[in-house]
């Protein structure tokens, strides 16, 4: 269910970039540049609806209902992405002026002191 209405919501949020953007401004003409509204209400002129505003008032209405619900599918849920990461376990810190003791030679036993080459071996 969340990835279809994830797919959906991905669909309308293009669909309702594509409508903004094909939107003219209010006053898009070269009077409008310069500040030359040539309305006198506040608002600016209240014309028809055309259907670009209609498309994107539903896209809106669209948008927001697939937001919430997929905020909704989200916290049921619960808990945190953190809770299912694991931790990796802890390590004592190191002591200064502690040096690990050398690995013993292959062959050697465990409770003999490894063997040291001779200078004159190869």
């Amino acid at each position: 269910m969340e990835i279809v209405l994830t797919i959906i919501h991905i669909l309308v949020c293009v669909f309702l970039i594509l409508v903004v953007l094909l939107q003219s401004g209010r006053a898009a003409d070269l009077a409008g540049a310069f500040g030359g509204g040539g309305s006198q209400t506040a608002l600016g002129s209240r014309g028809a609806a055309t259907l670009l505003s209609k498309a994107t008032t539903v896209t809106a209405v669209l948008f927001m209902l697939t937001s919430l619900g997929l905020a909704l599918l989200g916290s049921r849920r619960g808990g945190s992405v953190l809770e299912s990461t694991t931790i990796p376990a802890a390590t004592a810190p190191a002591t200064p002026g502690a040096e690990a003791a050398p690995a013993p030679a292959e062959g050697a036993a465990p409770d003999q002191p490894a063997a040291t080459p001779s200078p004159d071996q190869p």
